[in-house]
């Protein structure tokens, strides 16, 4: 959930996080008036309207790129497949994944996203044409107190659902006197600046996001976003609007002045306007003679009066869509004098860029916008913004490291004025280069400019080699202790329980069981008693040639045996095989060893990659791999390990292939996981 500064017990965004509690709430009823006919009709009406959404979105934390799933609601608006959403289910998707009225899952496109209002307009993407039947658009305006409403969508990520309440406020807002904390924030932008919620009591719970507010005509008027006490939904007018420019520009252009305005103090109460509360340095409302504790009265022709944070939105609504480049009339009044300035609005643009994953250097890192460099005082956008740093990566390694809030400037001597600077940079400095490569980087933290060298560069998984092989007896045992002596009836008995024997070795071709105590090697007894004599009998069998025979004194049911056994070479642990990771997937496997087969009880002839570990929040997670899982195909393509994994990866990744088909085999279960990268991100 893309929120900050807000009090979780005050405000949720009603949006269900799969890896995350459910939001969970009671069912209230309303207007037994209300015919079941009428609340069917409705129903029926917006069913084939409404869109369940899956979205795979995405997150940067500790240096990296985390993808998560996460279940909202939409609502056709469009024949040929546009939906409404909100920007906080959506906004950050790299996959959407719609499940329609009959169930049908269709793949779906994020057109464009607004924060400063929260809504998204997603595209259908069926695989052959369809037509939809698109929801009725009502006028919010037109809304009362105690009007009946449904709020309709996917709650608690299941098919479709209704909720029957009434409109309780159709002006609900977040007063100031709540203090910041209690504002809506999504990726830097303030929503409560532009949106004046529909309150209503239609109960609404995680996944209802996105879902339409309908009236007893079967029209939307709003679209569900909050919980807050009451529900809140954006009211239709709004939401439309920014659609349509979502659907035909990809983005919302909007006009800024660089002003903060206020309602007017109380004392004021015979008068009119919006209060100047202060003008930024070098903006429109600075340039044209604008000043602190001025009244603006009037705007682009149009009056204003802001007497209450009511009324707040309404004037921002005007200041934010005024005609960007061209000259804009306001009257305002300063020290009981009115006063003719002419604005001109320039392009707002967002507050926050989109953050990147930088692998090379284990940051994840973003531009500086207009607005965002203003707020960190910086004197121009030049410079890539460090957003989070991987533990143990390049960077956070580097003395001094980088951190959270660092603003990379330069790069060996060289300007660093972008993201897309950054990563042309880097590309070179690794080119043909397969170790790390150190790099002097100049960097600004707050208002000191530092310099440190950072190792860049990923480095790849070598083979361990292996240890010497020694000779080896090929059973498990467990040390005699005085304790299970004496309970043995034998307590002066010393040696080794067999607790494993290794199948089709020379330990169970010489009959060896679970069970023998082992007491002598070659006649030699053997003197353990204790924990701390764990590796008597190992090391004594490692002074023998491998391919030895040793003879063995076993006690087995009360009888002294003498059993004769080869010493086979040691076989290769699991730390010691070949490791391949793949990061595009982000996970890590190894090839099979003797103890994988042994402990698992694989046939010999069983080939694969065995999976050692899956990165939270990478596509390999996502697709439900987990660690211990062996790879047997990839997209039916046999696996004999790492390398033909490796391969196989590699044939994916050019082919720019989704989703691919993984066969695995988990416990005595086989599975096939769905594994679905969006490669252009």
């Amino acid at each position: 959930m893309r929120t900050t500064s807000r009090k979780p017990w005050l405000l949720q965004l009603c949006v269900v996080w799969l890896a995350g509690p459910l939001l969970i709430g009671c069912q209230t009823s309303h207007s037994r008036a209300l015919t079941q006919t009428q609340l069917n009709r409705v129903a029926d009406r917006l069913r084939p309207s409404l869109v369940r959404l899956r979205v795979v979105t995405t997150d940067y934390v500790e240096g990296r790129e985390i993808k998560s799933q996460s279940v909202g609601s939409g609502v056709i608006i469009t024949e040929d497949g546009y939906l409404i959403t909100n920007h906080h289910v959506a906004g950050w998707a790299t996959r959407i994944f719609c499940t329609l009225w009959n169930l049908e899952e269709i793949e779906g496109e994020l057109v464009g996203t607004d924060a400063l209002t929260d809504i998204a307009v997603v595209k259908l993407k069926p695989p052959r044409p369809m037509r939809f039947v698109p929801a009725r658009l009502g006028n919010s305006s037109r809304l009362s107190v105690g009007d009946p409403v449904l709020a309709m969508g996917s709650p608690m990520a299941l098919s479709q659902s209704v909720t029957l309440g009434i409109v309780s406020n159709t002006n609900m807002i977040m007063p100031r006197f709540m203090g910041p904390s209690a504002r809506l924030q999504l990726d830097g932008e303030d929503v409560g600046s532009l949106v004046k919620w529909i309150g209503h009591d239609a109960p609404i719970f995680g996944g209802n996001s996105g879902g339409p507010l309908v009236n007893l005509r079967g029209e939307v008027v709003g679209i569900n976003e909050i919980r807050l006490g009451l529900g809140g939904a954006i009211p239709i007018n709004l939401a439309r609007a920014v659609a349509a420019d979502l659907m035909k520009y990809g983005r919302v252009r909007r006009s800024w002045l660089g002003i903060d305005v206020q309602p007017l103090f109380r004392r004021l109460q015979d008068e009119r306007g919006v209060l100047v509360a202060g003008v930024l340095p070098d903006s429109p409302a600075a340039r044209a003679g604008l000043q602190p504790g001025d009244r603006i009265l009037s705007l682009a022709g149009q009056t204003v009066d802001v007497r209450f944070d009511e009324q707040m939105p309404e004037f921002m609504r005007l200041a934010t869509s005024l005609p960007i480049g061209q000259p804009v009339p306001c009257v305002i009044e300063r020290t009981h004098q009115r006063l003719h300035l002419t604005l001109v609005p320039v392009e707002r643009g967002e507050f926050l860029a989109r953050p990147k994953e930088l692998r090379a250097w284990g940051i994840t890192a973003r531009d500086l916008t207009a607005l965002s460099a203003r707020e960190m005082k910086r004197p121009d956008t030049n410079g890539v913004v460090v957003t989070s740093v991987r533990p143990g990566g390049p960077s956070g390694e580097a003395r001094p490291p980088l951190t959270q809030g660092d603003v990379i400037v330069g790069v060996n001597g060289r300007p660093v004025r972008s993201t897309a600077d950054l990563l042309q940079f880097t590309e070179g400095l690794l080119h043909n280069q397969t170790n790390p490569v150190p790099v002097l980087v100049t960097f600004d933290r707050a208002d000191k400019r530092l310099m440190t060298v950072i190792q860049i560069g990923l480095r790849e998984f070598d083979d361990p080699g292996r240890e010497v092989s020694k000779a080896w007896l090929p059973v498990e045992v467990q040390v005699v202790s005085r304790p299970l002596a004496r309970q043995l009836g034998h307590p002066d008995l010393r040696g080794f329980y067999i607790t494993r024997v290794y199948p089709r070795t020379s330990a169970e071709r010489a009959g060896l069981q679970v069970g023998d105590l082992i007491v002598a090697v070659d006649g030699e007894p053997l003197t353990a008693t204790s924990i701390e004599h764990a590796d008597e009998l190992g090391a004594l069998v490692r002074q023998y040639d491998i391919g030895s025979t040793i003879t063995l004194t076993v006690m087995r049911s009360g009888q002294r045996i003498q059993v004769p056994v080869e010493l086979p070479a040691s076989p290769r642990l699991p730390r010691e095989m070949k490791t391949y990771r793949n990061e595009a997937f982000e996970f890590t496997a190894r090839n099979i060893s003797f103890f994988d087969r042994a402990e698992e009880q694989w046939p010999d002839d069983l080939q694969g990659a065995r999976v050692t570990d899956v990165r939270r929040g990478g596509w390999a997670d996502l697709g439900m791999l987990l660690a211990g899982d062996l790879i047997l195909e990839v997209d039916g393509r046999p696996i004999a390990d790492v390398d033909s994994l490796r391969a196989e990866l590699e044939r994916v990744a050019a082919a720019r292939q989704s989703p691919v088909i993984v066969k695995v085999l988990r416990g005595i279960h086989t599975r096939y996981l769905e594994l679905e990268p969006r490669w252009n991100q």
